[in-house]
């Protein structure tokens, strides 16, 4: 497999650090909201990636975090008058409707800032100790200025860089650029013991304490959106090589922005989207569908007509599974062999090992729809039986859940309405057939009938 490795800025045989396994690191939601749609891009492209490297036959470590003490959390938490890690709690768990809702998997571990306050502070004091850091009134600052490759990762050199971002400047710091590791106690702060006083970690400190203690001190791959790359992702590389003293990720991944109606996404402009609210329109399959249709490096543009796009592409995917799994279960007849489909799982394959171009894997897959489409009617359950199971393999891949949720008890009412329409029309009894058919109607049941029984589905 490529990466376009942002760090190198061209593709990159894939070379993991231990044979076999692929350690991946994913900075997750700062925890004081639900997640939006641009969060949302870069949840589901990494989970695919996951996903990905688990079909290839790799062990997969999959990190992603929760930012559970920040300043916007603290603000939050004082305007309702309760506690930081209440308002942690809430949103965690909102989190975790929403990532099931997109068929995003557990990561292997999803790690708290608040959890390991110990390994941050650890590294704080190594920083300190080996020079690069310092304590001032009891705040700590990272020196840029002393790692001679500060921007390697946004290709400026530090004098070029918007020096200081999300840091507060204070007198105490001896250079504009300088970064906080730890932010000294303040009243209606949550605050830890640390050999400089209460406070509280930096932002960036976080995840390299984090990544650190879970996967190592060098990754293969750290991903995130394009917006992290500074001054994130840039201060987690310095702090992270000055303080292990080797190379903190090999490989660098950032997903494209997402914008709404081709303005940027934003709350000023009103074009801001919650996943929760545009799931409860479309649902959250056409969701991830939207965020995988394009190249992950490239920008997005967001509508509601492409969502609805999205909505008639999974029903075409769904309605060809369906009618494969039909042929199964009524036994229909026929006879052929689905060996010749194989050359779209090649397709597929090919797609996602250049740069991880999921855009090329789902036209292989609506490739693959066609051609099952074409040779059902002369394959039978023979085909179906080998296609269906070749179908599901790539839909699980990119991680498409369209496996219609059965309720057993309507499914089994369901089933013996339509036997008692079928002998209701076998004799002849039209008018209780169709007073059938209209009763699944009003229950949202869609009826086809074909030379092999009558085929049901629920309305999309």
């Amino acid at each position: 497999m490529k990466i376009y490795n942002s760090l190198t800025l061209q593709k990159e045989e894939f070379v993991p650090v231990k044979e076999g396994q692929v350690s991946i690191y994913c900075c997750g939601p700062t925890v004081y909201n639900r997640f939006h749609i641009g969060n949302a891009r870069c949840f589901v492209v990494f989970d695919t990636l996951r996903r990905y490297f688990s079909w290839l036959g790799y062990d997969v470590r999959y990190v992603q975090n929760f930012t559970d003490v920040d300043d916007k959390m603290i603000k939050r938490a004082n305007e309702e008058g309760v506690t930081v890690a209440e308002i942690a709690e809430r949103y965690i768990n909102e989190y975790f409707i929403d990532a099931k809702g997109l068929n995003l998997k557990p990561a292997t571990v999803h790690p708290r800032a608040t959890q390991h306050m110990d390994e941050i502070i650890a590294m704080v004091q190594t920083l300190i100790d080996k020079g690069y850091a310092y304590e001032a009134e009891g705040d700590v600052y990272f020196q840029p200025s002393l790692f001679a490759e500060y921007g390697k990762l946004c290709h400026q050199p530090l004098e070029d860089l918007e020096l200081g971002a999300r840091i507060d400047v204070t007198d105490v710091k001896r250079h504009p650029e300088d970064f906080a590791l730890w932010k000294a106690w303040k009243p209606g702060e949550p605050s830890w013991d640390s050999p400089w006083g209460k406070g509280r970690p930096g932002w960036h400190i976080e995840c390299s304490a984090m990544s650190t203690a879970l996967l190592g001190k060098t990754i293969d791959i750290h991903c995130g959106g394009q917006d992290l790359t500074f001054p994130h992702h840039e201060n987690e590389i310095a702090q992270s090589e000055c303080a292990n003293g080797c190379t903190f990720a090999r490989y660098w991944m950032h997903n494209g922005y997402i914008n709404v109606d081709s303005r940027k996404m934003s709350k000023s402009l009103g074009n801001f989207f919650m996943v929760r609210d545009v799931a409860e329109q479309y649902g959250y399959m056409p969701i991830r569908f939207f965020l995988l249709a394009s190249h992950y490096r490239s920008p997005v543009n967001y509508t509601g007509e492409v969502i609805e796009q999205a909505v008639a592409a999974l029903n075409r995917i769904r309605n060809c599974r369906g009618n494969l799994a039909f042929a199964i279960s009524s036994a229909a007849a026929g006879g052929g062999s689905a060996e010749g489909l194989q050359v779209y799982r090649q397709r597929f394959a090919d797609a996602l090992a250049d740069d991880f171009n999921t855009a090329d894997a789902i036209a292989a897959v609506f490739e693959l729809v066609s051609e099952i489409n074409r040779l059902l009617p002369a394959g039978g359950a023979t085909f179906a039986s080998q296609a269906l199971p070749l179908l599901d393999e790539l839909l699980e891949v990119l991680g498409f859940d369209l496996v219609e949720k059965q309720d057993d008890e309507e499914a089994q009412k369901i089933e013996e309405l339509l036997a008692e329409r079928a002998q209701a029309r076998k004799e002849r009894n039209y008018a209780r057939a169709d007073e059938i058919r209209n009763q699944l109607t009003e229950m949202g049941i869609v009826i086809e009938d074909t030379p092999n029984g009558a085929k049901w589905s629920r309305k999309a």
